[in-house]
């Protein structure tokens, strides 16, 4: 399943995923730091999406309430509530 997320006070303005069998298959990052969203998508490829969740959830970035990380873990808790509905 393909997902399109538009992550809230951070740099990137959107992150698309694609998820299979309750694994992250890729992420992609637009607009923000491009180094460390490769970083993220590739450290986060085929890991379970609770795992991802467990490691990035509450990562904040300088005075920010979020970061990359977060709003990751974030897109992945909503679309876990929207499948589980």
């Amino acid at each position: 399943m393909k997902i399109t997320y538009y992550p809230q006070n951070i740099c990137c303005a959107q992150i698309n995923l694609e998820i299979e069998d309750n694994k992250i298959v890729s992420t992609e990052f637009i607009g923000g730091c491009p180094g460390n969203h490769l970083g993220i998508a590739s450290l986060v490829k085929g890991m379970e999406i609770d795992e991802v969740i467990k490691r990035l959830q509450g990562i904040t970035c300088g005075d920010k309430t979020s970061s990359c990380p977060d709003q990751l873990a974030q897109c992945l808790i909503e679309y876990k509530t929207k499948i589980m509905a």
